[in-house]
């Protein structure tokens, strides 16, 4: 066994994961990963990608958030003695022309440089996790809807084919949202640029080509936990739920007409998650009518997991 840390740094959450990982098993198959054993798994919303859409620039009080997150999180990882840290940076620090003050003080918190990765890096990283535990002999089309980027990888046990485009739900959100509930107009736009992103994602990546469509990230698990009729967040019940297109299409009408304070009363979601859900769903709707897939495999393992793999590999 070996003992790692990842941190996943998005737009708008911060996420960790300390885990043992084990061993490949050789029977199967070159590349499989090892059983991974979670220790801890946490997740702080802290928009770090606040404005950057718009200004290019990473926020002071965005970056005093994050930094805050990293604090808490460097306890964890030493109380819990991981062997090695991979701390990985995706879409707002990839965005923004201030990212060296991001950068030196994660490394004078946590003692290592964020890695800002490119968008197909963290598409690879999304794929091995989400599918680990799924069978090898289907073809998957992974989706992992952040707050700044969507990443499209298709592929069975290896990656075929990866995209990452610019939508995420912070972004669309902060882009066309000003009415409450959003304006009919405002979701148009939303539906627009999701669509020409969906072109652009095709332009490299067979999305229709895939047997099962596999949706990893809050905006998913959100989704997914209304479905199942949840009182509370339970990643157990989440994780591999199967989400039909109509049920989401149903959630999704729903939360479009909702307003901030009614999605706020929803017991599943996450206070962070209020405000820009409604893209974040349609995003998916939108994929799932693009591809034609009847049903979402919702995974709670996702770009976290795959980074614990990648630290227990430079280990070994």
């Amino acid at each position: 066994m070996t003992r790692v840390a990842g941190i996943d740094c998005g737009t708008n959450s911060i996420r960790l994961l300390v885990a043992d990982v084990a061993e490949p098993d050789s029977a199967s198959g070159a590349g499989s990963p090892g059983e991974l054993i979670e220790l801890d798994r946490r997740m702080t919303i802290v928009r770090l990608g606040q404005g950057v859409d718009r200004t290019g620039r990473l926020a002071p009080e965005a970056l005093e958030r994050t930094f805050a997150a990293c604090r808490e999180y460097a306890a964890v990882i030493k109380e819990l003695g991981a062997e090695k840290l991979r701390f990985v940076a995706t879409s707002a620090s990839r965005d923004a022309e201030n990212r060296d003050e991001f950068v030196s003080g994660v490394l004078d918190i946590l003692g290592v440089e964020p890695e800002v990765i490119t968008g197909d890096q963290e598409a690879e990283f999304s794929f091995i996790g989400a599918t680990g535990e799924l069978p090898a002999a289907e073809r998957y089309l992974v989706v992992d809807i952040g707050g700044g980027s969507t990443e499209f990888v298709v592929g069975d046990r290896h990656v075929e084919a990866a995209r990452s485009v610019d939508i995420g739900c912070v972004r669309l959100t902060e882009r066309h949202v000003r009415s409450d509930p959003a304006a009919a107009e405002e979701i148009d736009a939303i539906r627009a640029d999701i669509r020409a992103a969906l072109d652009l994602a095709e332009e490299t990546v067979p999305i229709r080509s895939a047997e099962t469509l596999v949706g990893l990230a809050g905006s998913v698990t959100t989704v997914a936990a209304i479905a199942l009729g949840l009182e509370e967040y339970d990643s157990e019940r989440i994780h591999h739920s199967r989400i039909p297109y109509a049920k989401v299409a149903e959630i999704v009408d729903s939360l479009v007409r909702s307003t901030h304070a009614e999605r706020a009363a929803i017991s599943v979601m996450h206070p962070g998650r209020v405000d820009v859900i409604v893209s974040g769903a349609l995003v998916l709707l939108e994929i799932m009518e693009r591809t034609g897939a009847r049903e979402v495999v919702v995974s709670e393992h996702d770009i976290l997991d795959g980074i614990a793999h990648s630290c227990a590999a430079e280990v070994r």
